[in-house]
């Protein structure tokens, strides 16, 4: 089974859903704005996608973090402000047969459908590898 964590509201995410809807695809969603979801994901997301690819530098939270927080953001900071703050993660994050993957685009999406299909590694892109322990 698919898993899509990210924020139900949020138009990248309902372009996700749409997508995967209209492909068939069966998924289940998780808000990581429910407590402690973020806590416990992260960690593991960090190792297999690495915090660059999860922190959404260009949403409004972001933006409305004071200055000092976003200057010389490193790991352990990034990864305090998204335990602080889920929305300052991207959406969506899908976790799916070991693999996870980063952000919304058709064509990722394309081949996740693919690689779910036929047991291979998504191409490409924010497509990371590595085990999904949920």
């Amino acid at each position: 089974m698919i898993t899509v964590f990210g924020i139900r509201n949020c138009d990248t995410m309902k372009k996700a859903f749409a997508w995967l809807e209209a492909n068939g695809v069966p998924y289940e969603f998780c808000d990581y704005r429910q407590p402690g979801v973020v806590a416990a994901q992260l960690p593991e997301w960090n190792r297999h996608a690495g915090w660059q690819a999860l922190l959404n530098t260009r949403g409004l939270t972001w933006r409305r973090l004071a200055a000092d927080e976003r200057a010389g953001i490193d790991e352990e900071r990034a990864l305090s402000l998204m335990v602080a703050h889920p929305t300052l993660i991207r959406r969506p994050v899908v976790a799916f047969g070991g693999q996870l993957l980063v952000g919304f685009s058709p064509e990722r999406f394309a081949s996740l459908l693919d690689a779910r299909s036929v047991g291979q590694r998504v191409p490409g892109g924010e497509a990371v590898r590595g085990s999904h322990g949920s």
